[in-house]
């Protein structure tokens, strides 16, 4: 069984989904993401759908739940790279995935989520997470992304 990558940029989590998903990799899709979420600290979570073609009633139901549990865990969620046949699918299924964010693509996606923190703590987060997330996102830019 294929699990999902967890990775780490700064105090953020990505996870992209590149393969469909079955009941069990999304079990343990949850389990990784929670434990992530603990040990790391981490303060957002980016699942990328780019690759996702085609939803169903569970793709939207697991969306929401992996949100439902970062956000106890302390961690934001926003999807990223909805395609617009992906978008209408899940209004068409009732889903409207209530409170989860959604950005067009990952820059956007990461801005959402340094400018929520920053929000929060007043500015005065991890600088250094947030140059390392800078640097991977905009390699040879000097533009701050905030």
């Amino acid at each position: 069984m294929d699990r999902v990558p967890v990775l780490q940029i700064g105090r953020i989590l990505l996870v992209s989904i590149q393969f469909d998903l079955e009941d069990e990799s999304v079990l343990n899709l949850q389990e990784d993401l929670a434990d992530r979420i603990v040990s790391s600290g981490a303060h957002g979570v980016v699942i990328d759908i780019t690759a996702v073609e085609i939803v169903d009633s569970f793709i939207g139901r697991m969306l929401a739940t992996i949100a439902s549990i970062s956000r106890m865990l302390g961690a934001e969620t926003v999807v990223v790279g909805m395609r617009p046949a992906v978008a209408i699918t899940l209004v068409e299924l009732g889903l409207s995935l209530g409170g989860v964010r959604t950005a067009l693509d990952l820059e956007k996606g990461m801005r959402i989520l340094q400018g929520s923190r920053a929000g929060r703590e007043g500015r005065s987060g991890d600088a250094a997470a947030d140059a390392a997330a800078d640097r991977i996102l905009s390699p040879g830019r000097d533009t701050d992304l905030r």
